[in-house]
Parts: C-alpha cells; structure tokens; sequence
C-alpha cells in the first residue's frame, strides 16, 4: 500500500476532534455510562488508525500514530477538570486503532472476495 497525502487531512482533523473533546470538562450529551465509553473509545481510535495507516502506507506507522496518539491524550484528560485518565481507555484506544490500521491496509481485491 502506498501513502496518500490526501488522508493527512482526515487524520488531523479527527486527532483535532479527539482533543476537543478530551478537553471539556463535560461531555457532549449524555455522559456514557462504562462499558459503553470503551465502546466509544473503541470505533473513534480505529477510524484514526485507519485515516493514519491510508496517509503513511504502512500498518505499523498508522497503529503507531493512533495509539501515541492515545497515550498523550489520556495524560492530556488528567489534567482536565472534571475528566479522569485511564488505562483501560488507552486499553481499547490501542485495540481500535490496531484494527482500523488493519482494515486500512488490506487490498480492495480482499475485501471484495467472498472467500
């Protein structure tokens, strides 16, 4: 898989997002109750694993974008008020973004086989 620029884009404004909304001391809506916050933590961390991965053209550079990524914002929200850093988010931040990375890497041709 090559690099695509054009996936830079994506992928900064979804780490944008991220911290914005690491950031308030209240969540957006309806605080989510545990488990359902990993659930969260789960889908957002591998849609930036999988903009990451399409804009390096590598799995592992993707994967290791978004989990750094994930890492410094849970030591970001333990300076937040009102919000709490954990490992058990970072936990599913590292699985999500392993599988967005993973999906983002595989050839269209594999996708689309019915094998």
């Amino acid at each position: 898989m090559s690099a695509n620029r054009r996936w830079w884009w994506p992928t900064l404004t979804l780490m944008g997002l991220l911290w914005w909304l690491s950031s308030r001391p209240d969540p957006i809506g309806l605080p989510l109750p545990h488990p359902l916050d990993w659930i969260a933590h789960f889908f957002s961390y591998a849609a930036l694993g999988f903009c990451a991965s399409r804009a390096s053209g590598s799995w592992a550079t993707g994967w290791l974008i978004a989990s750094w990524f994930g890492a410094f914002d849970e030591v970001h929200q333990a300076f937040v008020p009102g919000r709490e850093a954990g490992i058990g988010d970072w936990w599913f931040d590292l699985l999500g973004s392993g599988l967005g990375s993973w999906l983002a890497t595989r050839s269209r041709r594999e996708v689309l086989s019915p094998d």
